[in-house]
């Protein structure tokens, strides 16, 4: 039978019997799963199966879970899922508060020669191709923004970055990493063409996107969740996405290895 391919126009289903090894922790309360990047996290129109919320509906087969925090489709990493109202508001409010730390791990674009602490405020941009595009920007809607980016592996053609987002914009690493002149690999909408991003949504994967993109996705993983709480800290860890281990090992120094 022919593979489906997950970054075509019609991404497959997700499939049950590989549900189970996506989880990272689990008990009564929680839910803390390594998302694959190319599954949406909120339901569709394409059925229970074609979503992560939908999947944990038919594993846990609660009718009522919480998504305390949700990734784009083609980052891959760390969801937190509450089965709890409760539970979903601790830690929704930590995030909040800011008494959370996030990690991500980004494959960015040409030598970041240094840690570097962007800030630098956020808006939605009001016209471009990509309507869902935001920028950097001093307009009075925009809002402040925070990110660091600390080189892990490099060489001329890439980097990759542990990356830590102290505030919570949308598309934030992003964003910032573009406004830096490092976007993250695979990134068809803030890469050097947003064209690509339109081609992907009407079409799927093109021969003119493997031309320009050294991913079929955006090379962005959550990493690591670290919770202050009043009664004691609690850290999540999601290991590295397969396809940028892979690309790692391709793209950067022959002895590349991650122990984070």
């Amino acid at each position: 039978m022919k593979k489906i391919d997950p970054f075509g126009k019609d991404p497959p289903l997700v499939d049950m019997s590989v549900f189970p090894s996506w989880i990272v922790f689990e008990d009564d309360a929680l839910l803390i799963l390594n998302k694959p990047g190319w599954l949406v996290c909120h339901p569709s129109k394409d059925g229970p199966l074609s979503s992560l919320v939908g999947a944990v509906r038919t594993y846990t087969k609660l009718d009522k879970l919480h998504l305390v925090a949700r990734l784009d489709r083609e980052t891959s990493g760390l969801v937190i899922i509450a089965k709890r109202p409760s539970v979903a508001r601790k830690f929704q409010m930590a995030i909040q508060e800011r008494k959370v730390e996030k990690e991500y791990l980004a494959i960015l674009e040409g030598d970041l020669k240094k840690g570097i602490e962007v800030n630098q405020s956020i808006a939605h941009r009001p016209d471009g191709l990509v309507k869902i595009k935001n920028h950097v920007s001093d307009d009075r809607t925009a809002k402040s923004a925070v990110t660091v980016f600390e080189p892990l592996s490099k060489n001329e053609e890439y980097t990759l970055a542990q990356v830590f987002p102290e505030t919570g914009r949308k598309h934030q690493i992003r964003v910032h990493a573009e406004w830096l002149g490092h976007s993250v690999v695979g990134d068809k909408i803030y890469g050097k063409d947003e064209s690509l991003y339109i081609e992907f949504i009407e079409k799927g994967w093109t021969d003119r996107l493997n031309e320009n993109l050294a991913m079929k996705r955006q090379a962005l993983h959550c990493h690591k969740y670290h919770f202050h709480f009043a009664d004691g800290a609690v850290t999540f860890e999601a290991p590295l996405a397969e396809d940028m281990y892979l690309f790692c090992q391709k793209n950067l120094r022959e002895d590349f290895s991650l122990s984070i």
